[in-house]
């Protein structure tokens, strides 16, 4: 279900996923990031608004309560970069995390894009499914990798 030509809402079983940032709770988001997740750890509040700002942002929630968050930063014609994608441990198994990757490999502005990538630890048996891969020609790639989260 379409809310407007920028945001997107999706409702499944009493859950649901929308791409409106105004409903999105940075406070819950800053927890999991800095506290709980791997790849984030120590991520300041400050970075948390900044990276919700300037990406598209996919916020699950159940009861008004936010659940789960992935956010994508593209520039919705050729690339795009998911990111800091969760789901609360008490909300996992209950396929979720692919619902959540499916209206997101669906979202209208990220068709037809030359290339989508994202970095793992251990989720690559769910992300495969959406047709990711190792990267093709890894040599051709290169980074700058602060540890500033």
């Amino acid at each position: 279900m379409q809310t407007s030509p920028e945001h997107h809402t999706y409702e499944r079983d009493g859950f649901t996923i929308s791409t409106d940032k105004a409903l999105l709770d940075p406070v819950a988001i800053h927890d999991y990031l800095s506290n709980l997740s791997y790849w984030a750890k120590g991520r300041s509040m400050e970075a948390v608004h900044c990276t919700i700002e300037h990406s598209l942002c996919f916020g699950l929630y159940h009861d008004k309560k936010q659940i789960g968050f992935a956010r994508v930063i593209t520039d919705r014609a050729t690339f795009a970069y998911l990111a800091d994608v969760y789901i609360l441990e008490a909300y996992r198994g209950q396929g979720l995390s692919k619902w959540m990757m499916e209206c997101i490999m669906r979202y209208p502005t990220l068709q037809n894009l030359r290339r989508f990538v994202l970095a793992t630890r251990d989720a690559h048996t769910l992300y495969e499914k959406f047709g990711f891969k190792a990267l093709s020609k890894p040599e051709r790639w290169m980074e700058v990798f602060r540890d500033n989260s």
